[in-house]
């Protein structure tokens, strides 16, 4: 039985009072719920994306949120988006590298275009954003937080290379940062989400949907809710001494099963 949202409200109110939390690909899916519930639990929020209109309708459901269109692919925009969150609330806490994109298709068909389209937005957006964050705020302030969120990847990613390289390059990167930039007090860990129901699934067959719920062992598709209750652990106080780890909300997906037909 899928938990309900109302289940998964098990931290205390209060607990990101002060902090300051960045969301990119803040419109929809895992960005907004996070968003939403770090606004609940008393963070200032700042989210972006590449559709305005998205960001505008999710801006209305949070008092007080910052939504500014950027594209996570250009340095530029990310380094006047990050200036502009300090500008308004002071600070960065929290950074979470949520913004992604892929779609489903045999390696053989996808384009050199397309591969790095996803690349660039799934792995160097993601770098962009950190390095920004970290630079403009955490490193200066000894402190921070940066959760990114990446994939099932742990036995290759049949039917999206394109994103499984570039979410295995995230968690390296993940680990990679969080033994640099422990001298600076930041904390880097990543989550890596199963088959999760949401805005970003919907546009997936459905009978790929429904071959990776019976090849997880708890034969049953993951939340929004449950993916951002993880982000937000990892994103307080109960969290000070993880860095450099990736925790998997997949159902035990990555240790059984497949998902991709082999003809």
């Amino acid at each position: 039985m899928t938990p309900s949202a109302e289940s998964q409200r098990v931290f205390a109110p209060g607990i990101l009072d002060g902090q300051v939390a960045i969301i990119t690909g803040g419109g929809s899916g895992i960005g907004l719920v996070t968003a939403q519930e770090m606004t609940r639990l008393g963070a200032k929020v700042a989210i972006c994306g590449r559709t305005p209109e998205k960001l505008a309708a999710a801006a209305a459901s949070m008092p007080g949120v910052l939504a500014e269109p950027c594209d996570i692919r250009e340095p530029a925009q990310v380094e006047a988006f990050v200036k502009k969150v300090i500008e308004r609330f002071g600070r960065v806490d929290i950074l979470v590298n949520n913004a992604g994109g892929q779609f489903p298709s045999p390696a053989q068909m996808i384009s050199p275009n397309g591969f790095l389209a996803v690349v660039k937005n799934n792995l160097v957006g993601t770098f962009h954003m950190a390095r920004e964050v970290a630079n403009q705020w955490m490193i200066p302030k000894k402190s921070g937080r940066i959760i990114n969120v990446i994939a099932n990847i742990y036995r290759g990613f049949p039917g999206m290379v394109h994103t499984g390289a570039a979410r295995a390059g995230v968690e390296n990167m993940t680990m990679t940062l969080a033994v640099e930039w422990a001298q600076f007090g930041i904390l880097v860990n990543a989550v890596a989400p199963g088959i999760i129901i949401s805005s970003g699934t919907a546009q997936y067959p459905p009978q790929l949907l429904e071959r990776g719920i019976a090849e997880t062992p708890l034969k049953r598709a993951g939340t929004v809710e449950e993916v951002a209750a993880s982000i937000v652990f990892l994103a307080s106080p109960a969290a000070q001494y993880i860095t450099g780890a990736t925790l998997r909300i997949d159902g035990a997906q990555s240790l059984w099963g497949h998902t991709w037909e082999i003809p």
